[in-house]
């Protein structure tokens, strides 16, 4: 079975993530070992293919949207008003 390719909104995603989660896990941890870097660098990749992975695919809606199929009224059945007699007066 082949992987499906990747859509122009899910490199873009991706790609932003990678680049901007390196800038500030490297800016905040103040790190300049290479062991360090390299722990920050496998980081951001996770966390970019991650966010890559999680971008919703054009023509699939998800699970959650779904709408349930509409209920019918449960209806009484219709039966016929009980006729009565016909009484005629006598004649006086």
């Amino acid at each position: 079975m082949a992987m499906p390719r990747p859509t122009a909104a899910q490199l873009a995603y991706g790609s932003c993530t990678v680049i901007l989660s390196t800038l500030a896990m490297l800016l905040l941890s103040q790190t300049s070992s290479g062991v360090g870097i390299a722990v920050i660098t496998v980081a951001a990749l996770a966390l970019g293919l991650l966010v890559a992975m999680t971008v919703p695919l054009p023509g699939k809606r998800p699970a959650a949207v779904e709408q349930p199929a509409p209920v019918e009224p449960v209806r009484a059945p219709v039966t016929a008003p009980a006729q009565e007699p016909v009484r005629e007066r006598a004649a006086s």
